[in-house]
C-alpha cells in the first residue's frame, strides 16, 4: 500500500452519511466557466464548461472530468475539483453527457455508462487544438467506468498522461441488483426521477413512442433501473436488453487492456455496489493502481470533521496527477 488510507470525519464513517454529506451540507461553490458547445458527428451536442482556460498558454495541463448518472456542473463534487484543480494550475473542462447540463440534447438518444465514443472526439478535438498539452481525465460513478472502458478500448494509442476513476460501477449488472436492496432504493428513486424527467421532455421533441414503443404513462411507471434501461437505455442505444447493455458496457471486462497510469479510487462501503464489482489480481494491467478504501461511501470520502470537513478525492487526484508533471 502506497497511500495514506481515508479517514472518515468523525460522526461521518456511515455509508449513507458519506455519499449524502456533500449534497445536503456543501454550499454551491461559484466557479467561473467558459462554455463551449462541442458539436458531434451526428449532429447533436456536448456543452463543455471550462474553468481556468488561459488560450495563451499552450502548454498549461488540462483535466477533462466525467460526471455520474445524472450529474452536472451543479455536482459538489464537481464544484469541489474544478476549483481544487484551478487553485493548482490546472485548466479543467467538465464534459457533459448529452442533455446533463443547461440545454436538452436534440437527438431522441442519450448517454449511458459504456458511451465512449463522445469523449473519443472531444479528446481528438483537444489533441488538435492543444498539441503540446498534458491531457488528464477523471471520472465519477457513471463517469468513470466510461472512462475506465475508453482506457481499455485505447489501449497503446492513449492521448492522457494518466487518469483518475472514483466509485465507478464497473460491473452493472451487480450494481443494478444492489440499487435494489434496502436503502440503495432512496439512491434508485431518486435518480430515476430524474432520468425519468429528461426522457419525458423528449416525448415533446420527438415521436418516442416509434423509437421505444413506450407511452409517457408507461415511463412515469418505471420503478427500477432495469425497467428503465430494458425500456430505454438499451433500445435506443443499439442494445437487445437492459442485460445486453450492461454485459458489454461494464468496465472490468476492459482494465486489462490499459495501458495509461491510472488510479482507480473505490470503497467497500459503497452503497451502490458490493466488492464483487472489484477486480482481481490478473483481472488489470500494471498500468492500474487499485485503491480500496473501508470508508468513504460513493464519491464521498469527507475527512476532517463535520463542520471542518477535508475533501480527500480532491487531495488525492491533485497528488496524483502532480508526479506526472
Amino acid at each position: 500500500m502506497n497511500y495514506e488510507p481515508f479517514k472518515p470525519a468523525f460522526g461521518l464513517s456511515n455509508r449513507h452519511f458519506q455519499t449524502l454529506y456533500s449534497a445536503l451540507f456543501v454550499k454551491d461553490v461559484y466557479i467561473k466557466t467558459e462554455i463551449e458547445q462541442f458539436e458531434l458527428d451526428d449532429g447533436d451536442f456536448l456543452e463543455c464548461y471550462w474553468h481556468n482556460r488561459d488560450k495563451t498558454n499552450q502548454e498549461k495541463p488540462i483535466v477533462v472530468l466525467f460526471h455520474g448518472l445524472a450529474g452536472s456542473y451543479k455536482s459538489a463534487y464537481i464544484q469541489g475539483i474544478m476549483q481544487a484543480l484551478g487553485h493548482e494550475g490546472f485548466s479543467v473542462v467538465l464534459m457533459h453527457f448529452r442533455g446533463c447540463a443547461d440545454k436538452q440534447n436534440r437527438l431522441p438518444r442519450a448517454y449511458h455508462s459504456g458511451d465512449t465514443d463522445d469523449a473519443k472526439l472531444l479528446f481528438a478535438h483537444l489533441q488538435k487544438s492543444y498539441p503540446n498539452v498534458t491531457l488528464f481525465a477523471v471520472g465519477y460513478s457513471l463517469g468513470g467506468n466510461m472512462l475506465l472502458k475508453m482506457l481499455g478500448e485505447f489501449g497503446n494509442s492513449s492521448p492522457l498522461t494518466a487518469a483518475v476513476s472514483v466509485s465507478a460501477p464497473m460491473q452493472l449488472e451487480v450494481v443494478a441488483n444492489q440499487m435494489n436492496r434496502g436503502f440503495s432504493k432512496f439512491y434508485q428513486a431518486y435518480l430515476l426521477e430524474d432520468l425519468k424527467k429528461s426522457l419525458l421532455q423528449k416525448y415533446k421533441l420527438h415521436d418516442m413512442k416509434s423509437f421505444i414503443n413506450i407511452d409517457e404513462d408507461s415511463v412515469k411507471k418505471l420503478k427500477i433501473f432495469w425497467e428503465f434501461d430494458d425500456a430505454y437505455t438499451a433500445p435506443i442505444h443499439g442494445f437487445n436488453s437492459a442485460k445486453d447493455y450492461y454485459a458489454k458496457s461494464s468496465a472490468k471486462q476492459f482494465l486489462n487492456n490499459i495501458q495509461t497510469d491510472t488510479l482507480i479510487i473505490q470503497a467497500l462501503d459503497d452503497p451502490f455496489m458490493t466488492p464483487e464489482v472489484l477486480p482481481n489480481d490478473g483481472e488489470y494491467s500494471h498500468k492500474v493502481e487499485l485503491e480500496i478504501h473501508a470508508h468513504g461511501g460513493h464519491v464521498g470520502f469527507v475527512g476532517g470533521t463535520f463542520l471542518n470537513p477535508k475533501f480527500y478525492l480532491e487531495e488525492r487526484i491533485i497528488s496524483y496527477f502532480k508526479q506526472f508533471i
